[in-house]
């Protein structure tokens, strides 16, 4: 095993995991270091064993501008390898590839672009995927078009702690990006008719009896799970659900528009859901308090979550809040009602304020704030205002707060006010235990 001053016994571990395997996967939980996990890893392959030449890191577009290169400086051995950001407008990425460098970190949403920029003359032999669940989709871009290039890769490197957060359907093809299917088929198709059954109509799919275990088996030897409540003593992580819930007038319009799907929102105009991914859109909007029109125009319905905000921003004076929002109606509402509050932004600068402590309120949608971001040395006290469909976003947004350094018990409040805000807390906490099940049964004993 590769000994690294300062590296805890459980990051040489997975270091070593990816020295070993040249294809393989770190599912390691928020806070156990990915970032300098690999870093080492691809220090020593480059620099000391000679096994690549040059590396790309394909990240979200926040991650990619901030954090690697930053994290690199802060160690010993890490801090001589050179990076280029390969991020921002066209001639900006391809000024960035042209520069000399080791570690070339690019958005995920340019990987079909520098695919097609180079086409047949690949130069990466290695690829770090920063958050790999972003592949999961097998129907998306960024995945068919680093399927083109697999064969010029002989090192991958798939990073997450999210791996799972709709079931295991996510699964295939992260793992196809390391094996190209000999593990779990090489399409989909394949995959699911092994593994699962699914409904009449071919839209919903269960796993099969045993199936469970058959995956985990397949791909136990590429995979190194890592759990925080493992190896970090984190302080405490104190969920509440709070609000003003919906009654009267506003209960019965919120009832009948979930069962007709039609409301009134003036005199004369009436807001249509056409399916049911609009309603729930629309449904979680009218418990926000504002709703958007077929035109896009916003329509002021309550102040219950701005109520139940204020009185917690009242009851805890000495907290600095980190609140996540989901609708821009809600982010400008928010921004309304509290001007002196700060808006993440890409540059950093509001996480250097916030983790100085000069910050009361930073508003963050969670997609923004998902990955990477270091935000537990400026406050504990985390505040859903809006709410995410997605597990991924929930639990790195929460992670935010809850990781090492942390040295407060991290309180994470939900501002429910309707029942299909309740609805999702459920669905989301099923997820939760689906993929706990599949990290859980993939760690290293």
């Amino acid at each position: 095993m590769l000994t690294i001053d300062n590296l805890h016994h459980y990051q040489e571990r997975a270091v070593s995991h990816v020295l070993d395997v040249p294809k393989s996967a770190l599912f390691l939980d928020m806070g156990l270091g990915k970032t300098i996990t690999t870093l080492t890893a691809i220090d020593e392959l480059m620099w000391n064993r000679f096994h690549v030449n040059r590396v790309l890191i394909i990240a979200p577009l926040r991650v990619a501008n901030t954090v690697w290169h930053t994290e690199a400086k802060n160690w010993e051995h890490t801090k001589g390898l050179k990076f280029s950001i390969v991020t921002g407008k066209l001639e900006d990425r391809v000024k960035a590839l042209q520069r000399s460098a080791d570690i070339y970190v690019i958005n995920r949403e340019n990987v079909k672009w520098i695919v097609e920029y180079y086409k047949s003359k690949w130069p990466f032999d290695m690829v770090v995927i920063d958050e790999s669940s972003s592949f999961k989709s097998h129907a998306s871009q960024r995945f068919k078009a680093l399927k083109k290039v697999l064969h010029k890769v002989t090192r991958m490197v798939l990073l997450t702690g999210t791996p799972a957060s709709n079931g295991y359907m996510d699964l295939w093809s992260q793992v196809y990006l390391l094996d190209g299917g000999t593990r779990l088929g090489r399409n989909i198709t394949s995959y699911k008719s092994q593994y699962f059954i699914s409904d009449f109509m071919g839209y919903n799919y269960e796993l099969r009896e045993g199936s469970v275990k058959r995956i985990q088996d397949k791909i136990q030897d590429v995979v190194l799970s890592m759990q925080a409540s493992d190896y970090l003593e984190l302080p405490d992580l104190i969920p509440s659900v709070l609000g003003n819930k919906l009654e009267g007038k506003l209960l019965t319009q919120y009832t009948k528009f979930e069962k007709e799907m039609i409301m009134s929102i003036t005199k004369d105009d009436k807001l249509t859901a056409m399916s049911a991914a609009t309603l729930s859109n629309k449904l979680l909007q009218f418990c926000s308090g504002n709703v958007y029109d077929e035109n896009g125009v916003v329509h002021n319905i309550h102040r219950l979550k701005l109520d139940t905000l204020k009185e917690i921003i009242d009851e805890n004076p000495n907290d600095n809040i980190l609140i996540a929002y989901n609708y821009k109606h809600e982010l400008q509402a928010l921004l309304d009602e509290f001007p002196t509050a700060v808006t993440l932004d890409k540059k950093g600068e509001a996480v250097a304020e916030w983790n100085k402590g000069n910050i009361k309120l930073l508003l963050a949608h969670p997609a923004s704030a998902g990955h990477g971001l270091n935000l537990q040395h400026g406050g504990s006290l985390a505040v859903w205002y809006g709410f995410t469909f997605s597990l991924e976003l929930y639990q790195q947004f929460n992670a935010r707060l809850h990781r090492q350094g942390q040295n407060h018990t991290v309180r994470l409040m939900h501002i429910a006010v309707g029942e299909i805000e309740e609805h999702l807390m459920r669905v989301l906490a099923k997820k939760d235990a689906v993929q706990d099940d599949l990290l859980k049964a993939l760690k290293c004993n």
